[in-house]
């Protein structure tokens, strides 16, 4: 199988590996190279794969989607980093990947109170003087 992480502004890797695990909503998957078709949404965590050797590598991705389409499987996610130690992948999910979450939390907040704020503009607008 082909296996390419897709980044929004690069390809952040694309090899041949003979084995996908990851973490979807409702657990975790294993992906082999005569696997029907799948799709799954990612959720923060690592993603690990074994390359044609048999050696085991792992990802700390954000969240994302999966696509498995024949001998392809793409996964398109914001942000990925790569690291030899385990342990440390474990701390780059939980320290950078949930402070993007915060900021987007923050800023979908900002967001709501100016539509709030515009729609009742626009109803005291409406409003006959």
């Amino acid at each position: 199988m082909n296996l390419k992480v897709l980044l929004p502004n690069e390809v952040f890797m694309d090899r041949e590996v003979t084995k996908v695990t990851a973490e979807a909503q409702n657990g975790y998957f294993c992906l082999l190279p005569r696997h029907v078709d799948f799709v799954a949404a990612l959720v923060p965590g690592l993603l690990s794969f074994e390359d044609e050797d048999g050696r085991e590598h792992f990802l700390a991705i954000d969240e994302g989607a999966l696509v498995k389409c024949g001998p392809e499987v793409l996964v398109s996610t914001r942000s990925a980093a790569a690291d030899g130690d385990l342990g440390q992948l474990r701390h780059v999910v939980e320290e950078q990947f949930e402070v993007l979450d915060e900021r987007e939390r923050l800023a979908r907040s900002a967001t709501a109170r100016l539509e709030a704020g515009l729609v009742r503009r626009f109803m005291e607008f409406d409003k006959p003087r």
